[in-house]
């Protein structure tokens, strides 16, 4: 897919952001360097740990048509976003290192560094509270990367500047398995609500050592609502009806996260004042994914039970997972919102990426920083 030219369109933000330059170094976006977990990875993990169950079929069935690397059934929100973009689907970092195409690199094309799995924070702050952790691609390690990639490009005499500065930078989302491995050991909500400023330090960092490599454009996403995930729904079920809200929703995991996305945003809001040239974009996955769980039916959706599973109130099973022997993918699973009960469906990422991109769960809005010259049908084509 060719490239899509990018006009500058100024416009009045709120002051929910400190005043906002757009620079027209900043448009059109050429690449997107995305960062982050499984909700982004396109391939990486399959180079780590290709016996993973992510890597098996019914994955990918929806659009790819066989397993892609991706965890869902299809594309993933960075997916609709860079076809919104015009930009060819990412590619996996340690794919172009295996195949050695770092300095053949296409300014055009976009490269991930996201490991389904991964965490902000290292595995060592882990490892110190006892909780086990696969492997370490931290953010740390995918930023490291992120240079490494960068110098290879560098050094074949590319304007490294300017490719930097004309690109998306997807930070994540990253920060939500620093609270799923803990959530798996059930330990306490005490214990890893003290987790939360060291996780959004870790992203905060990263944003800022992006921008001093010349970022100007960045997206950070928040948390999802935990509570409403099958995995969390069968793990921690109980006969209090207290317990859950108007959508069948643990609420007090669902506080949980927004609480983070609360600290997070304030983090943004900081972190945007101190680099007023810089675009840095809060992406409300909370909000966006929690609007089809509030009305499932106005989406098509049939609610909570997951696609792709075996079994029970919500088709999860921890010992079963999705690609594994014993499990089976629903027939249409463009009717469900979650894919294997921690995982969306292509269907729900494209809402969300809908949401990001058209409004009004990004803030600043997304799509009011450039004027992008595609038709409607064009657009309603992609997402």
């Amino acid at each position: 897919m060719g490239s899509v030219r990018i006009a500058v369109f100024v416009i009045s933000v709120s002051s929910w952001f400190a005043p906002l330059l757009l620079l027209t170094t900043a448009c059109p976006y050429n690449s997107i360097f995305s960062f982050g977990d499984s909700l982004a990875d396109t391939g990486n993990l399959y180079l780590i740990s290709p016996s993973d169950h992510c890597l098996s079929p019914p994955y990918g069935q929806t659009f790819f048509h066989h397993p892609s690397g991706r965890c869902s059934d299809g594309r993933l929100i960075v997916d609709f976003i860079a076809e919104w973009l015009g930009i060819p689907l990412l590619k996996p970092y340690l794919a172009m290192k295996k195949s050695g195409g770092l300095e053949d690199w296409n300014a055009e094309r976009g490269v991930n560094f996201a490991v389904a799995g991964a965490t902000a924070l290292d595995s060592s702050f882990f490892e110190e509270r006892g909780i086990p952790i696969p492997y370490n691609y931290s953010l740390s390690v995918q930023l490291n990367w992120f240079k490494e990639f960068l110098h290879a490009f560098c050094n074949s005499s590319n304007d490294c500047h300017e490719v930097v500065a004309n690109s998306l930078f997807l930070m994540g989302e990253i920060g939500g398995n620093d609270f799923n491995y803990p959530l798996f050991q059930r330990r306490s909500i005490v214990e890893f609500k003290t987790y939360v400023p060291h996780v959004i330090n870790a992203i905060a960092s990263a944003a800022n050592e992006l921008i001093d490599l010349g970022a100007r454009t960045l997206m950070v996403p928040g948390n999802l609502p935990l509570g409403c995930s099958a995995i969390y729904l069968t793990m921690y079920e109980t006969m209090d009806k207290n317990q859950y809200d108007q959508d069948g929703c643990l609420k007090w995991l669902n506080e949980f996260a927004k609480d983070y996305n609360q600290k997070l945003q304030t983090e943004i809001n900081r972190l945007q004042e101190l680099h007023p040239y810089a675009n840095i974009i809060y992406a409300d996955y909370y909000n966006a994914a929690l609007s089809l769980y509030n009305h499932p039916t106005n989406f098509g959706f049939t609610g909570l039970k997951i696609c792709c599973g075996m079994g029970g109130l919500y088709n999860y099973n921890e010992s079963v997972n999705c690609g594994n022997p014993g499990a089976i993918a629903c027939d249409d699973p463009s009717q469900c919102i979650g894919w294997d009960g921690v995982h969306l469906t292509e269907a729900a990422y494209r809402l969300i990426a809908q949401g990001l991109i058209n409004g009004p769960y990004s803030r600043p809005q997304f799509n009011t920083l450039c004027f992008l010259n595609v038709s409607s049908a064009h657009f309603r084509s992609l997402i």
